[in-house]
């Protein structure tokens, strides 16, 4: 079942002038299914990250569509697609935020909240999701408390805890190498075990292995795409190949 999917996506910016106009985003199609991790990865200035925030209904398309689980959500009147954008999708960000002023527990709950779920059901899912992460033994803490890697797998659990589709925007940009291979581990876990779609923009190679599909962007059009066939080390090195293809800056970690 397509859970994201784009259509003829175009995304202009500047003004009437069309010598200053900047098309960011040309014609752009792609589908994500259910269950799948997908990286997307390309240059700076190639479109990933104007597609990241349509995606995530922050930034709206010049021209084409956009449907998630089935539904445009620029279609719907904005207190509607407040609560679509809740129960729909998920933000994992470079930056954690998290309000220093609750716990792990009260941060990750936040959406149920707001969903006015009932308390068995609100603990029965942040233990369940808090043990796939690895933060159990955290949860009363306060987020000044915990570790930068501990932080943003708290960003996670909350992201992750009404199971909807996950957008993550370089979600290891801020971590160190074993930070970010515990983050990444965790994703693939929620990926596998929860059957859970994730779509990520990274210029990361080694987080991009975890992914099971990569789309390369260039120039705001689809350039390539690879799909894991083999074991991550493998993938590694394909990523890498199509990297230097595209040129831009990567990281070569693993």
């Amino acid at each position: 079942m397509s859970v994201l999917q784009t259509r003829n996506l175009s995304k202009i910016y500047g003004g009437k002038n069309k010598s200053l106009t900047v098309k960011a985003l040309d014609d752009f199609n792609m589908n994500i299914n259910e269950g799948e991790f997908v990286g997307v990865m390309g240059p700076s200035g190639s479109g990933k990250t104007t597609l990241l925030n349509i995606l995530a209904t922050i930034d709206s398309p010049s021209s084409g569509e956009i449907f998630i689980n089935g539904q445009n959500p620029y279609r719907l009147k904005e207190d509607e697609l407040a609560i679509f954008r809740r129960n729909n999708l998920g933000f994992i960000f470079q930056e954690f935020n998290l309000l220093d002023t609750l716990s792990v527990k009260e941060n990750i709950i936040l959406p149920l909240v707001l969903n006015e779920l009932d308390k068995g059901e609100i603990d029965k899912r942040v233990n369940d999701m808090a043990g796939i992460l690895g933060i159990r033994d955290i949860l009363n803490k306060r987020t000044y408390e915990i570790s930068g890697g501990q932080q943003q797998r708290t960003a996670c659990a909350r992201a992750l805890i009404n199971n909807p589709a996950i957008i993550a925007d370089e979600p290891t940009g801020n971590l160190d190498s074993k930070a970010s291979f515990d983050l990444m581990s965790s994703l693939k876990r929620i990926n596998e075990e929860k059957n859970g779609t994730i779509v990520m923009v990274t210029h990361d190679a080694f987080a991009a292995s975890f992914c099971n599909r990569i789309i390369m962007i260039k120039d705001g059009k689809f350039f390539t795409e690879l799909v894991k066939k083999s074991n991550r080390q493998v993938f590694f090195n394909e990523i890498l190949d199509a990297l230097s293809l595209l040129g831009g800056g990567y990281s070569e970690n693993i």
